[in-house]
């Protein structure tokens, strides 16, 4: 009762209380109410919040993996024989897609006594479909580091990536020079953040400006037109355009050359007439422009707590994993895992 009114600022006073003075027993005005827990007898302990990623320094960069582009399978190979290269690839992909999800939780999760040399985040990772659904074809990633080399070198241990362009039995290094790099300027709009698969399939739109648009600001000119499309559409998930990735995100060479957009559909063609009507579109921003379906990968590392709607699944997986690893899963530096 005492903390009810206390906590709602109202202008309860003692002496206001249908009580003789002092509260009900008429004598100590301090005295625990029945029931009440006396705060002093309470062991106080000091709690360390969960530190922010010192990686979240707003280096947004964005890597393409198209396996058809970076596999060295198909170079050479008859016409014939590219089909069943491609299912091959895939399986591959398929396999390696736990080991991928590990790497990029691994990478995610650091503090003062595991994995400390950690400067890249994985944001997310998704997997890209076939048109038709049938295949992985790459994946697109967005990993927050404060420099492109420490990007690059994250890059470098991904299973998948190292499967694709392989390592030198020497140095043990991957050479991940041939993967587009780019800094993804995400737009801070929050009706630009719909939740991926409501209303529809999760779908990215990925499109690069014509040349000649580089420098004739068309950009600019439909900038407008194209964000008001996206937001009275109320099906993106997140946008953005995609920049030159220079070392520093304010160097005039970091211009923009691209758009990337996520977004719901209901199915293939509502997608592609989605992109089609964007005015950046009908304005001939963009030199080329795909659509793709997509997976999104669980990569953060963080949801491992009870399922408490189904505890007979398992949800504690990676925390068993991150043991494994060595991670202390029971110190004070890791309280979003331990409550």
């Amino acid at each position: 009762l005492r903390m009810s009114f206390m906590s709602d600022s109202s202008d309860y006073k003692p002496e206001k209380s249908d009580y003789g003075e002092g509260g009900e027993d008429g004598n100590n005005p301090a005295a625990p109410l029945r029931g009440e827990v006396d705060m002093a007898d309470v062991p106080v302990h000091d709690e360390i919040p969960v530190p922010m990623s010192r990686n979240n320094v707003g280096n947004r960069f964005l890597a393409l993996v198209f396996d058809r582009d970076q596999s060295s399978k198909l170079e050479g190979a008859e016409e014939e024989d590219v089909s069943e290269l491609l299912w091959e690839m895939h399986h591959e992909r398929v396999t390696l897609t736990e080991d991928h999800v590990m790497w990029a939780r691994k990478q995610n999760l650091y503090n003062e006594t595991f994995n400390t040399g950690s400067m890249a985040d994985v944001l997310w990772s998704h997997q890209l479909l076939s048109s038709d659904l049938q295949r992985t074809i790459g994946h697109a990633m967005c990993i927050d580091s404060p420099t492109i080399q420490h990007c690059r070198e994250a890059l470098s241990r991904d299973p998948v990536i190292q499967n694709l362009l392989g390592v030198d039995p020497e140095t043990g290094q991957c050479d991940v020079s041939s993967i587009p790099l780019y800094r993804w300027r995400q737009i801070r709009d929050h009706t630009l953040r719909r939740d991926d698969g409501r209303d529809g399939l999760p779908s990215m739109a990925l499109g690069f400006d014509r040349q000649e648009a580089m420098s004739d600001g068309l950009r600019e000119e439909v900038f407008e037109d194209h964000l008001e499309y996206l937001i009275r559409s109320e099906r993106v998930i997140s946008a953005g355009p995609l920049h030159v990735a220079t070392e520093e995100k304010t160097d005039p060479k970091s211009v923009a050359v691209g758009t990337l957009v996520f977004f719901n559909a209901k199915d293939r063609e509502n997608a592609v007439e989605f992109v089609e009507n964007d005015p950046a579109s009908l304005a001939g921003l963009y030199g080329t422009m795909t659509v793709h379906r997509y997976n999104n990968l669980d990569v953060t590392g963080k949801f491992v707590s009870e399922n408490l709607y189904f505890p007979d699944q398992n949800t504690y997986q990676m925390k068993d994993a991150m043991a494994h690893w060595g991670y202390p899963v029971d110190d004070q530096q890791t309280k979003w895992l331990n409550w």
